[in-house]
């Protein structure tokens, strides 16, 4: 199973997004843990490579399952560890070897090119306290096709 770990930097009524190049999809800067890892070691480092700014302050948001499915059948599967941050330091990569950074308004972020199941953490983020534990059921083309919230997201 693959690990995956992610932030979300918010400053005033904006949060950094990285639009990836391959499905121009909007996402929270993050990756794939390495060995040994922990998921704080992971998202801090992870933030710092794709962005250039080390995050401070960082709190887990929401933990997700993302189970990839072909024929109903589960082909993929891995965790996803969502953290906050408020705050930072260092200055942001004009170019990120991840794709084009952008702060975006958080009131339009859950309208932008994304996989589906990632406008219901940035919502929570945005509108919730505590921790949003999930399951994403997707196709191989990344179609959602169902989804479990605890809290549920309205």
């Amino acid at each position: 199973m693959q690990r995956i770990t992610n932030c979300v930097l918010l400053k005033n009524d904006e949060a950094l997004l990285l639009q990836k190049p391959s499905k121009l999809w909007w996402v929270a800067p993050g990756g794939k843990m390495e060995p040994g890892e922990t998921i704080l070691e992971a998202a801090t480092r992870e933030f710092r490579e794709e962005t250039g700014l080390a995050v401070k302050d960082i709190e887990l948001r929401a933990v997700s399952t993302v189970v990839i499915t072909r024929d109903d059948q589960p082909i993929d599967e891995w965790m996803m560890f969502t953290f906050q941050a408020n705050d930072f330091q260092g200055q942001q990569l004009a170019m990120s070897p991840e794709g084009h950074l952008e702060w975006k308004q958080q009131s339009e972020v859950c309208n932008l090119p994304m996989a589906e199941g990632d406008s219901f953490i940035f919502k929570h983020i945005f509108q919730n306290k505590g921790i949003l534990y999930g399951t994403f059921y997707y196709t191989e083309d990344f179609k959602l096709t169902s989804y479990r919230l605890d809290p549920a997201i309205t």
